[in-house]
């Protein structure tokens, strides 16, 4: 009796500890990649959106076999679990060059007020990491509405709001 009542308890804290439990946010970039798949960067204290990033790239590898490089799309991405320095969203830019997804997340640094500082943040953020690797030159327009539809597809069931930013300035 002593025995069972025990081992209730034990397993009844350990449920708590795991329910309580707070996700470990990084004060860090994190970076992985997947050769030939994906690679994402993502800023500091964005490591959760990491399985949202992953589900658009799995989706959108299994579901669309490009015929170019797709030029950088940009989005503001409104996640309930994900948040940074006060932000209620952040930034992702999704570019394929050469066959791979490149996927980079970022905070916002100007406050909403001014037009286009989101787009201008995550272009620079964007086109810093992807300095390596230039467009070819032949793009694949049409890849791109099967992007954004993946993205939006993958969001809506996840109650994560997506907005497409502009393309340029």
């Amino acid at each position: 009796m002593g025995e069972t009542l025990l081992t209730l308890t034990i397993i009844t804290l350990i449920i708590i500890t795991i329910l309580k439990a707070r996700p470990v946010i990084l004060e860090n970039p994190v970076s992985i990649h997947r050769p030939g798949q994906f690679h994402i960067t993502l800023a500091p204290q964005l490591n959760q959106a990491q399985s949202f990033v992953e589900q658009i790239a799995k989706q959108f590898i299994e579901s669309y076999h490009p015929k170019g490089d797709l030029p950088t799309q940009y989005f503001e991405v409104r996640d309930p679990k994900v948040y940074s320095k006060g932000q209620k969203s952040y930034l992702l830019a999704i570019s394929l060059r050469g066959g791979e997804l490149y996927f980079q997340a970022a905070n916002p640094n100007a406050p909403k007020q001014e037009a286009g500082s989101h787009y201008k943040t995550l272009r620079e953020y964007s086109e810093s990491v992807l300095q390596n690797h230039p467009l070819s030159g032949s793009e694949d327009e049409s890849g791109v509405e099967s992007l954004r539809s993946t993205v939006e597809g993958i969001a809506a069931p996840l109650q994560i709001s997506v907005e497409v930013l502009p393309p340029g300035e």
